[in-house]
C-alpha cells in the first residue's frame, strides 16, 4: 500500500547543516563500497576496530583531540586525547601479550563504565583478541554462564565485581589470569590468590608496535543474548562491523567531529558497544561516560 508522504516544511534552516541534506538524492547515490573507501584500512588491506577508532585520528594528526571526557560518582574527571588513548591502549595490548594471549582468544570485561573498560576493549582488539563485556550488575551465575561457554582466558574487572563472584571463579577451567583494576585505591581492597593488579601491568608495559593484522572476517566483539528463551549464545561480531557502524553513526544519528556525545548504554549490551563506542569513534567524536547520572536540584542533568 502507498502511503502519502508527509512533509513539515520548517520556518528556518538547521544551523547546523545535516550529514544528508536531501532523502531522495541520497538513498539514489548510496553505495556501499563508497563506505569502505571512508574507512581507514590497515596497510595491506587489514581492518582493525582499534585502529579505525583510535590510531587511525592519531595518523591524522588529530592525536591532541579530546576523545573522552568520564565523570564519576564522586565528581571525579578524567579527559583523555585519542594520544592518551592510543598510548594506554598500546600498553594493555602489550600487557596481554605477556600473559600469553593470542589471536582468537576471549578477553571478557566485567566492569563499570569506568575509563579501563574501554580501554581494556580496545588494547584487546589491537592483539586479535576476542573481546566480551560483561553487564557490571550481572551476578554469578550468568558471568560463569558466559565465561564456561566464550573458555575466556582472561577476565578484566574490579574489586567489588570480583568479590560478587569470587563463589564461580574456581568454576572455569580455561580462566588463567584476573585482573584488578583499582586506579588510586579506589576501593580499599588486597589482591586475592593469584589476581593480578591492572596498574602496576601498566605501569611496566611497553606500548606494543603494531596492531595485529586483523581482516575484516575476523572476529572482534562476543555479546550474549538475554537468555529468554533458553542459555544465553554467543553472537561473534567480525571487526567489518566498524564499517556499518561508522555508516550508521553518520548518516542515520548525524554525527559530526565538533559533537559530544552520550550513550546511556551498558557495553554489556550490543548498543553500548556499537554507539557508545565504535560508532561515535570511528566518527572522531569525543564521548562523555558518567558513570552515575546526577539531578541537580533544579531538575537537569
Amino acid at each position: 500500500m502507498d502511503f502519502e508522504k508527509i512533509k513539515k516544511i520548517g520556518d528556518r534552516k538547521p544551523k547546523i547543516t545535516p550529514n544528508i541534506e536531501n532523502l531522495d538524492e541520497f538513498k539514489k547515490n548510496f553505495d556501499w563500497e563508497n563506505i569502505f573507501d571512508e574507512i581507514p584500512w590497515l596497510p595491506g588491506g587489514g581492518l582493525n576496530n582499534a585502529h579505525v577508532c583510535i590510531d587511525s585520528h592519531v595518523e591524522k594528526g588529530e592525536g591532541e583531540k579530546k576523545a573522552m571526557i568520564w565523570h564519576g560518582k564522586n565528581d571525579e574527571r578524567e579527559d583523555y586525547t585519542f594520544n592518551d588513548l592510543k598510548n594506554l591502549t598500546d600498553k594493555f595490548a602489550t600487557v596481554l601479550k605477556n600473559l600469553g594471549v593470542k589471536k582468537g582468544d576471549r578477553v571478557f570485561v566485567f566492569m563499570d563504565r569506568l575509563p579501563e573498560c574501554y580501554i581494556s576493549v580496545f588494547g584487546g582488539l589491537k592483539i586479535g583478541a576476542i573481546v566480551g563485556p560483561l553487564f557490571s550488575a550481572f551476578g554469578p551465575e550468568p558471568v560463569k554462564d558466559r565465561m564456561l561457554d566464550s573458555g575466556a582466558k582472561i577476565l578484566i574487572t574490579q574489586p567489588e565485581l570480583r568479590e560478587k563472584i569470587s563463589t564461580i571463579l574456581s568454576d572455569l577451567p580455561d580462566l588463567e589470569n584476573v585482573l584488578i583494576v583499582n586506579k588510586n585505591n579506589r576501593i580499599d581492597s588486597t589482591l586475592i590468590g593469584s589476581d593480578l593488579s591492572y596498574e602496576e601491568l601498566m605501569k611496566n608495559a611497553e606500548p606494543i608496535g603494531s596492531i595485529e593484522n586483523t581482516s575484516q572476517y575476523d572476529y572482534s566483539i562476543m555479546h550474549y543474548t538475554s537468555g529468554t528463551t533458553g542459555k544465553p549464545k554467543g553472537a561473534l561480531h567480525r571487526h567489518q562491523s566498524i564499517v556499518q557502524q561508522y555508516a550508521t553513526g553518520k548518516w542515520a544519528l548525524d554525527m559530526k567531529k565538533d559533537d559530544i556525545y552520550w550513550c546511556t548504554a551498558d557495553p554489556g549490551w550490543v548498543t553500548g558497544t556499537s554507539y557508545g563506542m565504535f560508532a561515535p569513534w570511528s566518527n572522531g567524536l569525543t564521548q562523555l561516560y558518567l558513570k552515575v547520572v546526577t539531578l541537580l536540584q533544579n531538575g537537569t542533568q
